[in-house]
């Protein structure tokens, strides 16, 4: 893509800022597709190489020329008016050239510049037939790039706030495995046993001292343990192990999942830690 030399860098300190540059003005002004093609309702000049903007000083603004008062600078007419405007034109597709997306096509601007690059052997009829295309192919790709634009500030956003929810969700994933792992300790899986035995079952410190002997005999609180002689699995060495399956699926790996199993099967069996650890001691199983 063929581009004129691009603006200098434009620091934004406010929105209101960042949205007036040179280039944003342009296409505000080419929103309206008669303001380069206005026949003599503007009189535009070049005065010593410049063009001189009378009567449409957005228009000035835009394409970055001085305005001048009526005046001062008198209206021009004719072939001088259409060569004017024609360089005005050009002027302005170059700013937007020079602004556009790199993802825009801007192939078919910069055909109509070059077409009309040609302005001063040109009579007045074809100069506002060029000047009218080249005008629209300007406000396509003004329209195009600001559009262009957009989507990559968005695409951009959404891979930010992507990788945002990456990072957050790793994190919770490491903290999670980081509070298994210290759950799946012998202190861990005693207190987590504590806590639940005494807010879920009532059962005091008495109770808590039964079952701590209990589960010490069977498993030594390890939630990996597996009796070679049976296959009882587990901190509550359940027959099988699959049994824990009951109440969540990573019944192998979570010391919590084991202790709520081992929890509900003394109550349901024996009523209270102190009596499956009574019945333990008399027949060597629970």
């Amino acid at each position: 893509m063929t581009r004129t030399s691009p603006e200098p860098p434009i620091t934004a300190t406010t929105r209101r800022q960042a949205l007036d540059t040179p280039s944003r003005r342009v296409r505000r002004a080419l929103r309206s597709r008669t303001a380069l093609v206005t026949g003599g309702a503007a009189a535009v000049a070049l005065v010593g190489g410049i063009a001189v903007v009378g009567t449409q000083p957005a228009l000035g603004d835009a394409i970055g020329a001085p305005t001048a008062s009526a005046s001062s600078t008198p209206a021009l007419h004719g072939e001088s008016l259409d060569r004017a405007q024609a360089a005005a034109t050009i002027a302005t597709a170059r700013t937007v050239l020079a602004d556009a997306n790199d993802k825009t096509d801007t192939a078919a601007l910069e055909r109509q510049v070059q077409a009309l690059s040609d302005y001063r052997e040109m009579s007045g009829a074809v100069i506002t037939s060029r000047i009218a295309s080249t005008v629209d192919a300007a406000t396509d790709v003004a329209e195009a790039s600001a559009a262009q634009d957009k989507a990559d500030a968005d695409a951009a956003a959404a891979a930010a706030a992507a990788a945002a929810k990456a990072e957050a969700d790793a994190k919770a994933a490491a903290e999670a495995a980081q509070r298994q792992a210290a759950a799946n300790t012998v202190a861990g899986a005693k207190a987590t046993a504590s806590s639940m035995a005494s807010s879920q079952y009532g059962w005091g410190a008495d109770q808590f001292r039964c079952l701590d002997s209990l589960w010490t005999k069977e498993s030594g609180w390890d939630y990996r343990a597996v009796n070679p002689n049976g296959g009882a699995t587990g901190i509550p060495q359940a027959l099988p192990g699959s049994k824990m399956a009951t109440v969540a699926a990573d019944w192998q790996t979570n010391a919590t999942t084991q202790v709520t199993w081992g929890l509900r099967y003394i109550s349901a069996a024996y009523g209270t830690p102190c009596a499956a650890w009574a019945h333990s001691q008399a027949n060597n199983f629970y």
